[in-house]
């Protein structure tokens, strides 16, 4: 790491200070003492976890690099000298709970308890954070020089994400020694409360609603034209990418708001944190400027009048108490961005009244508010149909009873309506060889499957397109809720919610085998929020025995993604199709994940083919 000032000079200085001030009553035991106290590479450690873990120590010196008044409240302190192990850091978070009193700038001699505590909980598979708790601080100068920040770029980041984690600590990396030079995670590690900088860099996780965002120092690292860093496989992690967060409380100096595909320019400086929400994150000091990317939403082609549009959209929990502004603006964008497709699925439409938990389960209202802000925005009177699920059993907000719902353009498309489905009636494929249907239409896949407990259950749907059926099966799977975060102690990760996910997938595939099974060339297409990747198992279990194709696959690798989480660009919205949809037109349609201002935190997908 960079230094400024010998070590012995940069001792002395600290200590002189201190006798000038009379804290260490000019006696040679204590200078002594001192001089021997330990030093925060020492705290620190050649690994994940400090080796004074859990003990108190005494006369730890540094210069304050960075102060928080918000959230987890304390400041960083950093030896001016680096040792000569570029394994150990040297910085360190002083965590007081209470607004500190202390200044950048300052030198400050701090006892205290090491803490390695983990955001999240311990359960969450976070890596931990090495701190001091309970400090006494006292302040020994004032306006010292910050030292000179380790500056994060594409040359430093090794290409190689993490080593894989010791099989006999059930696969944790924490007490495997820091290789910095061969491991991304390792090199962050080994920076973790350093004062850090990155120059201008390209943004890749828009500004969000806490007031962060996410850079790349690696600006070639899997990048689509849009300007986003594609996630295309559990080993593509990218490793350019850092969360930016701010020092500077929002009433003082709000947070920029920046798209993917702008630049933060100028130089972003600060410590090195870890948090829950992204792992390794500058806390800046000094904050780069926005520079516009122009980026825009993007437009879907109108389909021929051969062509029978269908589209998947979360709206991400939209209920009668939202404002008439996220309606207008969700209808325009169904009129405008997604030319008035024939048919419609919704993922994440709530009851009537949203999240009051009183038992209500209709969605009359909700629908009704929407298909009449798509009337006004110059639209299709679509027609709908969904199945009411039982009350706070399908997971979502409590009281909000999210469920998928069919929207139709009549002038278009009919709908094959047969009678008898509700939220625990099971829809079945019948018919004859050469023709499929479905018993109840619309219906339930297989609602008392344990796969779809407390979680969206399939919705089926017979359509009749210029005389020819299409099966259309709206899905909302199961959550990621529950995996630990690429930054995990584990490598890899541990990602427990793909088990469910694999069940759903499993019994979505059944039931589209019973279609093709009746009928080979039937037209069926499987939408929605699959939350998961198109080289997940949970697709490799839709498509078993080629019963579906995932049709993002048929786009280009750079424009595979329909979400943005932590500044990686990522398919969780797909649309399958069955083998005797033999050609069609495929669009991943970008109008919300990559921008600060969203009507939804998904981008919907379009599909267009000839029946």
């Amino acid at each position: 790491m960079p230094s400024s000032i010998p070590r012995s000079a940069a001792v002395s200085a600290v200590v002189a200070a201190a006798l000038a001030a009379g804290l260490l009553a000019g006696s040679s035991s204590a200078v002594a003492e001192d001089a021997a106290a330990v030093r925060i590479h020492d705290i620190q450690g050649t690994t994940r976890l400090s080796p004074y873990a859990g003990k108190q120590v005494t006369g730890v010196t540094g210069i304050v690099t960075g102060v928080r008044t918000y959230g987890s409240r304390g400041f960083w302190i950093q030896d001016p000298e680096a040792d000569a192990d570029p394994a150990t850091s040297e910085g360190l978070f002083v965590f007081t709970s209470s607004v500190p009193t202390v200044a950048v700038g300052d030198a400050v001699r701090v006892n205290g308890t090491v803490t390695e505590y983990v955001p999240g909980g311990l359960n969450s598979g976070n890596q931990s954070l090495t701190q001091l708790s309970r400090p006494a601080v006292t302040v020994v100068s004032k306006g010292n020089p910050v030292p000179a920040p380790v500056t994060i770029a594409p040359w430093s980041v090794p290409d190689a994400y993490a080593p894989a984690g010791d099989p006999a600590a059930g696969g944790s990396v924490n007490g495997l020694t820091l290789d910095p030079e061969t491991y991304a995670l390792d090199y962050y590690e080994s920076l973790e409360g350093t004062n850090v900088r990155v120059g201008s860099s390209r943004v890749v996780g828009a500004t969000d609603p806490h007031a962060e965002l996410w850079v790349t120092v690696k600006p070639w690292e899997n990048r689509n034209a849009r300007g986003g860093t594609v996630y295309g496989s559990y080993t593509s992690q990218n490793t350019g990418r850092i969360q930016i967060q701010s020092l500077t409380p929002l009433a003082q100096q709000p947070f920029p708001k920046a798209n993917v595909g702008d630049w933060l320019t100028g130089t972003t400086e600060g410590p090195l944190d870890f948090n829950q929400y992204g792992g390794y994150t500058l806390t800046a000091r000094t904050l780069g400027t926005v520079e516009d990317g122009g980026l825009e939403r993007e437009t879907t082609a109108k389909q021929h009048k051969n062509e029978l549009a269908v589209a998947t959209y979360n709206v991400e929990n939209l209920d009668p108490t939202d404002p008439q502004e996220k309606f207008d603006a969700l209808a325009k964008a169904v009129v405008k961005n997604l030319a008035s497709p024939d048919i419609l699925a919704l993922e994440e439409i709530q009851d009537d009244n949203g999240a009051k938990n009183d038992g209500t389960v209709s969605a009359g209202l909700t629908l009704k508010k929407f298909t009449d802000a798509i009337v006004a925005a110059g639209g299709p009177a679509y027609e709908w149909r969904s199945v009411d699920p039982q009350n706070n059993k399908d997971g979502g907000e409590p009281g909000g009873n999210i469920r998928q719902v069919f929207l139709f353009n009549p002038e278009r498309v009919s709908f094959t309506d047969r009678a008898g489905g509700d939220a625990t009636t099971a829809t079945t494929v019948t018919g004859t060889k050469g023709r499929a249907a479905l018993s109840v239409s619309p219906g339930r896949i297989d609602p008392a499957n344990a796969a779809w407990d407390n979680s969206r259950k399939p919705l089926a749907g017979e359509f009749v397109f210029r005389g020819r059926t299409v099966f259309v099966i709206a899905n909302h799977f199961g959550s990621k809720g529950g995996d630990e975060s690429l930054t995990s102690h584990h490598q890899p990760p541990n990602r427990s919610s793909e088990a469910k996910r694999l069940l759903q997938a499993q019994a979505v595939n059944a039931f589209v085998k019973d279609i093709v099974a009746l009928e080979k060339q039937a037209d069926v297409l499987v939408v929605g929020d699959i939350n998961d990747f198109e080289f997940s198992a949970t697709t490799e279990a839709l498509t078993e025995g080629g019963v579906l194709y995932p049709a993002v696959k048929s786009l280009p690798r750079p424009e595979r993604y329909s979400y943005v989480f932590q500044g990686n660009s990522q398919v969780l919205d797909q649309i399958l199709t069955s083998p005797g949809v033999h050609h069609f037109t495929y669009d991943s349609v970008h109008i919300n994940a990559e921008f600060a201002e969203q009507d939804s935190d998904h981008d919907p997908q379009v599909l267009r083919f000839r029946p």
